[in-house]
């Protein structure tokens, strides 16, 4: 039975398939896949990346790269590169490459501190080999911690279900706007819509400190934590300067936050003078030169504010 197959020359596009098609248009063609082998040339393994500096340089996950003897890329245009490690950081399973081209597309970095529970997001890369797959979601949670395979916790962590399977790890989380704000990392291979990337300020926190320094030296309380937004009244009440803070939800045994008498549940409101309202401010006030060092920490420990002290140590 012949039937109509209903085309106008005006096919316009919904709201949401633009907004994905446009992150598409914009970061897919600096999304590359990476391959590691051993000394032999033997595969062992593979991931996704994103280019961020027209020269080459190259961001993907610690873990996919860690060990490597051998490292190339292929590129959306067909090319395949040789590429070499600059540095990398277990701590937040980040790594950068630098390709041995240039003149390369490149993305840029959104800020993954303005996201909201609910926002439109775009995973891309490179699953079981499929060259420049595109997965979408909505962010589902914001400041997740998550054990690393170095058994240590990343803090600020973006949950997600745009879907994610072996190979997606590297590749960028992005907006609607185009802009990376995130790097995915993990999925949960038993549960459907539970997957985690780091945070684009992470990301671009730890990215300076290699490319400056070939890796990353910081110092630790001892702590897994998370932002958390503080009730409007309490702000109000305490004379606070920020809306969110950082609240502790690990206590490492032994380390120096036990030592100094901190607390799960405690909110972090300044570490040594300094206003933390947020994940991203602690990881780049623990640097390395504050370890051996005492330094006040100002809290909200049950509706009261507390000043404990600690003594952070080098994170080795």
């Amino acid at each position: 039975m012949p039937f109509d197959l209903a085309v106008t020359d005006d096919e316009s596009i919904d709201p949401y398939s633009e907004r994905v098609i446009h992150a598409i248009d914009r970061v897919g063609p600096a999304v590359a896949h990476v391959r590691v082998a051993d000394k032999a040339g033997r595969p062992r393994g593979s991931g996704s990346g994103v280019i961020f500096i027209p020269d080459g340089y190259f961001l993907t996950n610690h873990h996919v790269v860690d060990g490597a003897s051998q490292l190339s890329a292929s590129l959306p245009d067909g090319r395949e590169v040789e590429a070499s490690l600059v540095g990398g950081d277990a701590g937040t399973d980040l790594a950068v490459l630098r390709l041995t081209t240039g003149g390369l597309p490149h993305a840029s970095f959104g800020s993954s501190s303005r996201l909201r529970v609910g926002q439109l997001v775009v995973a891309i890369g490179n699953p079981l080999g499929f060259q420049a797959t595109v997965t979408a979601g909505i962010v589902s949670a914001l400041g997740r911690s998550l054990r690393t395979r170095s058994g240590r916790l990343i803090d600020g962590v973006i949950q997600t279900d745009a879907p994610l399977n072996p190979g997606n790890s590297g590749g960028p989380l992005v907006d609607g706007r185009g802009r990376v704000v995130g790097i995915n990392t993990a999925m949960i291979a038993i549960a459907q819509g539970l997957c985690f990337a780091i945070g684009s300020n992470t990301a671009v926190d730890v990215t300076s400190r290699l490319l400056r320094d070939g890796r990353v030296r910081r110092s630790r309380l001892g702590i897994a934590a998370q932002t958390v937004p503080l009730d409007r009244r309490v702000v109000q009440r305490l004379g606070l300067t920020t809306p969110t803070a950082v609240m502790i939800a690990e206590v490492i045994a032994g380390g120096p936050a036990q030592r100094g008498g901190l607390l799960k549940g405690d909110v972090m409101l300044k570490l040594g003078g300094n206003s933390i309202s947020g994940v991203d401010d602690l990881h780049r006030l623990l640097i390395a030169d504050l370890a051996g060092t005492n330094l006040p920490v100002e809290l909200i420990r049950a509706g009261r504010l507390e000043t404990k002290m600690v003594r952070p140590e080098i994170d080795v």
